[in-house]
């Protein structure tokens, strides 16, 4: 099955994560199809917390990749807070 999810980048105490689009039996860091974003939990000196193209996001999900539960929550709250 195809899964948008996260996987993580960045150093020790600071995480950066890429917004993916893999195969579930791939490893979380692992290979992957697709970059369709980033989030940064902990943004520095006015650095953008997250971004998403969203018309690859409607491509994937139209094509039946799952998002994972965190993935959903993350774009969700990043609708409604740039709206």
């Amino acid at each position: 099955m195809v899964t948008i999810r996260l996987a993580r980048g960045g150093s020790k105490k600071r995480p950066f994560f890429n917004i993916v689009v893999t195969d579930s039996r791939n490893r979380r860091d692992g290979r992957f199809i697709e970059r369709i974003g980033f989030y940064n939990p902990v943004p520095g000196g006015g650095a953008e917390r997250l971004r998403v193209d969203r018309a690859r996001l409607a491509y994937w999900q139209g094509v039946g990749a799952q998002t994972s539960d965190t993935v959903a929550r993350i774009v969700r709250s990043g609708a409604s807070a740039s709206n």
